[in-house]
């Protein structure tokens, strides 16, 4: 069976919102094109656009709410939707307030509420410092569905990248290697340890699976896809070709 690409995600605010793509744009220093360009600072967290770590933003592991937020890339913004929300057009340079107040009621009221939104530097503003894309298999979610004993959304772990055609698991072989995707090549640097993030189903908004302990019951590790660097920028389109080191 070949390997294909066959899902895109980007997430232009991290945390808030996937959007499902047909195409998009990878490079050495930007990853993919319009990931994670913006994130929500909690006001607990300091007021600095530099890199931060997750805990510092709201995001889907410590609000499960967040997980229900489609998202979409129109001329000069970001068109948020929600079931129980009506939709929200903003400009993120300017809007933030008006995202701060729509995220209301579905962030934790225990928790440091929305501050300033904030332009990522340079890259999306990943969980990671470094400039990486992320790739998953669903031939590992179908694998992991099985023994969570329900279908496991790929959108519950925010990867942007998913392939299909590889045999369970067998991505963690790609570290340390190449692999050709349309016309961008990437080097795989490390396995994805998840977080909290992957419990929400996104159709409900509540965590209904504890996917770490299905990991570490199922495999003895709580990794879930992997990291990648571009080497090669380009544009990676669904159905593309996956030229992996061993065919």
């Amino acid at each position: 069976m070949a390997v294909r690409l066959d899902q895109i995600f980007r997430h232009p605010l991290k945390g808030i919102g996937s959007e499902p793509l047909d195409l998009a744009e990878v490079s050495p220093d930007g990853a993919l094109q319009g990931d994670r360009a913006w994130a929500l600072l909690n006001v607990a967290a300091p007021d600095t656009d530099a890199w931060q770590p997750r805990r510092n933003f709201l995001q889907v592991a410590s609000g499960p709410g967040l997980a229900r937020v489609r998202a979409a890339t129109e001329a000069g913004g970001v068109r948020l939707s929600h079931p129980d929300k009506p939709d929200l057009s903003i400009r993120p340079e300017r809007d933030g307030a008006a995202l701060a107040a729509w995220v209301d009621g579905l962030w934790p009221a225990e928790r440091p509420g929305p501050g300033r939104l904030v332009r990522a530097p340079g890259h999306g503003m990943t969980d990671m410092a470094q400039p990486y894309v992320s790739i998953g298999s669903l031939a590992s979610l179908r694998s992991l569905s099985d023994r969570a004993g329900q279908p496991l959304d790929p959108r519950r772990f925010r990867i942007n990248l998913w392939i299909d055609g590889l045999e369970p698991w067998r991505e963690f072989d790609l570290i340390g290697q190449n692999v050709q995707i349309g016309g961008a090549v990437f080097e795989a640097a490390e396995r994805i340890g998840r977080c909290r993030a992957p419990e929400a189903n996104p159709d409900t908004g509540e965590r209904d699976v504890n996917v770490m302990r299905v990991l570490e019951d199922g495999w003895g590790h709580t990794d879930f896809g992997i990291y990648v660097l571009v080497t090669t920028g380009g544009e990676v389109r669904r159905d593309a070709n996956v030229e992996l080191p061993w065919t």
